[in-house]
């Protein structure tokens, strides 16, 4: 507790008040033998208003505290989906009545592991939950990736949902043929955008910004290339049958990649049996001669480098080696011939998943498997401290995984408080401490009737340009709003 740490006398004296210590001794007042648990959630997205939900449902005097870094909530669901996909976005309803029940409070323009530590929030609660995600990328690894001209799906994706890190992105679009290199749903959102007509994303919650760009692209060809084959395939088939619909778009596979796939059809569990048959009915039909457009499924490729231009100074195309497989189903892996083929093409986007990073050095971290170790959701080695979502699993699964995920972590938290592994006896001030701590480091929150100010006038400005809402692209904006 130093001047230089951003917290004074004044800011220590707060924060030990709020924790019920006085002259260096913990005063306990009027305690119960069982005081009502209070849990803090990093991370205002799926993973943590999914735990925060099933927390209040299971525990009936539970109190829950979500803090989130942007001031605005819902994570992934608000930055991640594709703008075309408003149905996937109801769940924001449900997120909406958690953050209203009198138990529960969101905190928004919280850097966790900045602003205020791991540390510091479990002597305030009686437990900790990280929900905080995936904000980091994995790298392909190969020479050329840095160039302009390449960018990774999540900050491609950022830029056109909104995200306002990736505000500036301004991806260059004067280029016939895009590559995106990886074959989940991602990838494919990423290609349905780039190809869709304007006219099915103008009253979607599209950026502006994002729109006029893409009004004006001269992208007429993608590529998505995967190191597998068709029956590794990483989409569900509702991406791939948007796909293979899109207007104007023709969908074209080689009909070599699918050599033998046919016996395999039998043993395959349903769901991958009706992706595979979509794709083999796309070889045979060829798709539509006339279309503008095209979307290309390369398999058994994997990027080795990408080509600059004669002045070196962008992506002009990229080097994929040729790939046979080793085995056989899910569990085949990509051995590489010695083949190579080069693809001219001007935007390059790497969809090969994104990863979770460390946010503070008390918490432990696996670097290989990027994620925070645990079992079951108890973080290794440290009491009282649980995880959720794809900082728990990985950046796996759809929305339904994280929900199914996040309430395993709520009723492991439950059956520790049940088994008496949290000790309860003791009152936690929750928010009352953590809010006095960070007014003294000049940190302000937003709260979640804050947040509605921003959310009303975000669809102010959409309805005014016909379109389901405008977001704000600037923090600064967003904090005016919310304060005002």
């Amino acid at each position: 507790w130093k001047e230089e740490d951003g917290v004074g006398v004044l800011g220590r004296e707060l924060y030990l008040k709020s924790l019920g210590i006085h002259n260096g001794k913990r005063r306990v007042r009027g305690l119960s033998s069982s005081s009502s648990p209070r849990v803090c959630i990093v991370g205002g997205g799926p993973a943590g208003f999914y735990t925060a939900q099933q927390l209040l449902k299971a525990r009936q005097n539970a109190a829950v505290d979500i803090y989130e870094r942007l001031p605005v909530p819902f994570g992934l669901v608000r930055f991640g989906v594709a703008p075309d996909h408003p149905e996937v976005k109801n769940v924001i309803n449900t997120f909406t009545q958690t953050a209203q029940h009198e138990r529960c409070s969101f905190h928004g323009n919280v850097n966790v592991g900045k602003d205020v530590t791991i540390d510091e929030l479990r002597q305030a609660y009686h437990a900790v939950v990280l929900s905080y995600g995936a904000e980091g990328n994995r790298s392909m690894g190969i020479p050329g990736e840095d160039l302009p001209g390449v960018f990774s799906a999540k900050d491609f994706v950022g830029w056109y949902n909104g995200l306002p890190s990736n505000k500036e992105l301004h991806p260059d679009l004067s280029f016939e043929t895009a590559v995106i290199l990886g074959q989940g749903n991602v990838a494919l959102d990423v290609a349905r955008i780039l190809l869709a007509p304007v006219e099915m994303l103008k009253e979607t919650d599209i950026t502006q910004n994002a729109l006029e760009a893409l009004a004006g692209s001269k992208v007429r060809r993608v590529l998505i290339v995967g190191r597998r084959g068709p029956l590794q395939i990483a989409c569900t088939i509702k991406e791939l049958r948007e796909m293979v619909n899109l207007p104007n778009t023709r969908a074209d596979m080689l009909p070599a990649d699918f050599e033998g796939i046919a016996e395999a059809l039998k043993d395959l569990p349903r769901p991958r049996k009706r992706l595979t048959e979509l794709m083999m009915k796309a070889v045979k039909e060829g798709g539509d001669d006339k279309a503008e457009k095209c979307c290309g499924f390369r398999f058994f490729r994997s990027p080795v480098e990408v080509l600059a231009g004669a002045d070196g100074k962008r992506a002009t195309g990229i080097r994929l080696a040729l790939n046979k497989l080793e085995g056989s189903g899910e569990s085949a892996r990509a051995e590489v011939t010695g083949q190579l083929e080069d693809v001219d093409c001007g935007l390059i986007i790497s969809s090969i998943g994104y990863k979770s990073i460390p946010i503070d050095p008390a918490v432990p971290f696996d670097p290989r498997r990027a994620i925070v170790p645990n079992e079951m959701g108890r973080v290794q080695d440290t009491a009282g401290l649980y995880c959720s979502g794809w900082v728990k699993r990985g950046p796996t699964g759809v929305i339904a995984t994280t929900m199914n995920d996040s309430f395993d972590t709520a009723h492991v938290l439950i059956q520790d408080m049940e088994a008496g592994k949290l000790d309860l006896s003791v009152n936690k001030p929750g928010a009352q401490a953590i809010t006095a701590l960070l007014q003294t480091r000049g940190v302000r929150t937003v709260l979640f009737s804050q947040w509605e100010k921003i959310n009303a006038e975000e669809e102010k400005r959409g309805k005014s340009q016909g379109k389901a809402r405008e977001k704000l692209l600037d923090v600064d904006e967003m904090l005016k709003i919310a304060w005002s």
